[in-house]
């Protein structure tokens, strides 16, 4: 068993760890933010945009139209966003506030499966918050450009 330990600490190096978590936050952006953006928001926005009568929760006083425009923009703008690390941290903010409303107050009163979509979205939504885009993103190229810049 200690050999097995030691081949894969010598397989697994600081390097390769950091490299892993990084391609994993790379893949965690771009499934939540396409999902989110094609499956979601663009709906919404197409919706929201097509006029005519809008029928939609109104979870927080703000109207029909308003509350559409909003999940729609959140879903949409925000997700593609994320899905390219722009302003990660900021971006998942409004999609994580969304899917709260969505999973406590428009599913409230639901059984735990019609709000289990929202809060497996909210899940990767405060995940990001907390880790950052990762090295793979728009963020990590501003930073690393912002950085030499000030030098």
């Amino acid at each position: 068993m200690k050999a097995l330990v030691q081949k894969w600490n010598q397989f697994f190096t600081e390097d390769k760890e950091r490299l892993l978590i990084d391609i994993g936050l790379l893949l965690l952006r771009l499934g939540v933010g396409l999902m989110m953006a094609f499956s979601h928001g663009m709906g919404k926005l197409q919706k929201f945009f097509a006029g005519g009568t809008i029928r939609f929760a109104d979870p927080i006083g703000l109207g029909m139209s308003t509350s559409l425009f909003l999940a729609g923009a959140a879903e949409f703008v925000c997700a593609l966003a994320i899905a390219v690390g722009l302003m990660t941290r900021a971006m998942a903010v409004p999609l994580a506030f969304t899917m709260i409303v969505a999973a406590f107050i428009v599913h409230g009163g639901d059984p735990f499966r019609k709000q289990e979509f929202a809060l497996l979205y909210l899940i990767p939504c405060i995940t990001l918050m907390l880790s950052g885009p990762g090295r793979f993103s728009i963020d990590a190229i501003l930073r690393k450009r912002l950085s030499s810049t000030e030098e």
